[in-house]
């Protein structure tokens, strides 16, 4: 994705308030010249990418301390837009409060869940310290500057500080500095790319033995890397799962055709999400 190719006039929708980390991904991904599009829930995202009220969506999809999101997951299959890119962002929290607070007298601290659970250490060392769940990460800076609660601060990104008016009290709250958020990006159709790249694909399963290892092994005979596999259940049907792979090659390569085709023939169901351009920093920061 060339970030020159897009203006003002390039629209990307994000679930939270402005401020939040989904917006700063979305920056990093279009540039900071893009349109941001505020969404209230995650769904807001890919209704606002169909209804044609914003050009691109980006969703969280997986954070390296606390693992998937499963909403996202759940959500790429209902909404069915093409994945045409994905964003690697590093995550910092810090504690932001209304103008006067110190970092003793709270007793509250709001955030998304993702975001609390990421800091989980730091609540551990200020036990007095309550974290409450809320919509987003920005959402709850906003909601603590507008109240006149002088007990209360809330997780989010540094950048939030400014344009709520909030003081930092604390950085780095995130239990380890290697925290990072992979985010997908949908659009309505799919985009050419160039460079090395991975495809996301849903299948589910035969109920009978060796099924799941029947629908990997077409990866593996023909030495395609994995990436990520996930499982979600059906909500139609009891005890029955979809299974979300990522692997390392294009849906439209000799060896992706083939092994699509033979994951057709083992599957009773098979969905391509998308083939996208790959972000290599992921691998700077593989373990």
């Amino acid at each position: 994705m060339n970030k020159s190719n897009f203006t003002a006039e390039t629209k990307v929708a994000f679930q939270g308030e402005p401020g939040a980390h989904s917006e700063a991904a979305a920056f990093q991904a279009f540039g900071d010249k893009i349109t941001s599009v505020p969404c209230e829930t995650f769904a807001g995202i890919y209704e606002a990418v169909s209804k044609g009220k914003a050009d691109y969506g980006i969703a969280p999809i997986e954070n390296s301390l606390v693992g998937s999101i499963h909403q996202n997951y759940d959500l790429l299959l209902e909404w069915r837009l093409p994945v045409i890119g994905e964003v690697n962002y590093k995550v910092s929290h810090a504690l932001l409060a209304r103008k006067g607070a110190t970092i003793d007298g709270i007793n509250k601290v709001y955030s998304h869940p993702v975001a609390l659970e990421q800091c989980r250490a730091f609540f551990e060392a200020h036990p007095r310290m309550q974290p409450v769940v809320w919509n987003d990460t920005a959402g709850a800076v906003k909601m603590v500057s507008e109240s006149s609660l002088i007990n209360a601060a809330a997780v989010a990104g540094v950048s939030a500080a400014q344009i709520y008016d909030m003081e930092v009290l604390q950085e780095e709250l995130e239990d380890q500095s290697n925290n990072h958020t992979r985010f997908l990006i949908v659009a309505k159709k799919a985009e050419p790319f160039e460079g090395p790249c991975k495809t996301s694909v849903v299948f589910s399963l035969k109920n009978e033995p060796g099924a799941l290892f029947k629908c990997l092994s077409v990866f593996a005979l023909r030495d395609i890397s994995l990436t990520k596999i996930e499982s979600r259940p059906m909500r139609q049907e009891g005890w029955q799962y979809f299974f979300y792979v990522d692997f390392a090659d294009s849906a439209h390569s000799e060896r992706g055709v083939k092994a699509l085709s033979h994951l057709e023939e083992v599957a009773i169901f098979v969905k391509v999400l998308g083939t996208y351009a790959s972000d290599l920093s992921f691998a700077s920061h593989a373990h």
